[in-house]
């Protein structure tokens, strides 16, 4: 029997095509993005998260519900740093997978380079990487 191509994705299948479709950075490769301002680092994670973990100096801080209002360069809501659909912007969340889903809506709006950080903030924790309390 065939399966069908209108059958419903589990979420495990709809990462695996939202991330073939953008190549994504480690912690090192995003921690040189930033500090090179070539990328520009976005921190969805929720506020419980960033209290009990901490920041990643220069990130901006944009709520996940709010992350395309306030990146695409065209609305009326966005932050004075969405300033082109060129951009690069790296997403990171706490582990990596919310990221990935946030990247391809950003994508949709036309900001062809965004992308995740692979195992979000605590993999750039574990590359001991820049956190501030």
């Amino acid at each position: 029997m065939a399966v069908s191509d209108d059958r419903p994705l589990g979420i495990d299948e709809l990462l695996d095509r939202v991330r073939a479709g953008y190549a994504r950075v480690d912690a090192q490769e995003a921690y040189e993005a930033a500090r090179a301002d070539e990328a520009l680092l976005v921190d969805i994670r929720y506020a419980a998260l960033r209290e009990r973990d901490g920041l990643i100096p220069g990130a901006l801080v944009v709520e996940r519900n709010e992350l395309e209002w306030r990146l695409d360069p065209q609305g009326s809501h966005r932050l004075p740093e969405a300033t082109s659909h060129d951009l690069q912007i790296v997403v990171l969340c706490n582990e990596g997978y919310a990221s990935s889903l946030a990247v391809a809506s950003l994508r949709q709006l036309g900001l062809h380079r965004a992308t995740d950080l692979i195992g979000g903030f605590q993999a750039w924790k574990a590359a001991g990487l820049p956190v501030t309390p």
